[in-house]
């Protein structure tokens, strides 16, 4: 008997099958360590601005202080904006249903956060910041400062991500019945 999985797994370039098949749940945990570290980063300099007093240019998180030229680079903000935005696209083809339209809203806030750091680059790396600004600004910073939207930005793609991923990890037969990968539970 040939099901449309296995039809599905014919047709599918072997890379995406890889990362949307057999290795979606090990591609999904390690893309979720990922983001938790980056996690770590955010949370810890929020920690040292809001309880431990320091002032916002010490306040760099866990890997800037010993290295602050790491908190100062935008080309390490817009690369993991971008490497984000890379693993939402590649990963969502191994959701269906209800994980799948949570993951899109992940995708979807991301490739804005995205524009925010391209933008910031450009003025980083042209010199010329916008917005009558005198240092690189995004749009949203015009109203919130940058630690406490880069936590905003971090947490509304962070949320849709959780949910997308407990639903594909819980699916209702109907979308179990359409997964391809490796997070395909056995229902009875």
């Amino acid at each position: 008997m040939t099901d449309r999985r296995q039809v599905q797994a014919v047709d599918t370039p072997r890379l995406k099958w890889g990362v949307n098949g057999s290795h979606h749940r090990l591609m999904l945990n390690l893309f979720m360590l990922v983001t938790l570290a980056h996690w770590a980063e955010h949370l810890t300099q929020a920690w040292q601005i809001w309880v431990l007093n320091w002032p916002r240019p010490q306040a760099r998180g866990v890997l800037g202080v010993p290295f602050p030229a790491l908190i100062s680079s935008e080309w390490l903000h817009y690369g993991y904006a971008i490497v984000m935005l890379f693993f939402l696209f590649l990963l969502r083809p191994g959701f269906t249903g209800r994980s799948r339209t949570w993951w899109t809203v992940a995708l979807v806030i991301q490739f804005w956060h995205h524009i925010e750091h391209f933008l910031l680059l450009l003025q980083a790396q042209t010199g010329h910041p916008l917005f009558g600004q005198a240092v690189p600004t995004s749009i949203l910073q015009l109203v919130l400062p940058r630690v406490e939207l880069h936590l905003f930005y971090n947490t509304v793609v962070f949320i849709p991500m959780v949910i997308a991923m407990v639903l594909h990890l819980r699916p209702t037969r109907a979308e179990a019945d359409q997964m391809v990968c490796s997070c395909r539970p056995r229902m009875a």
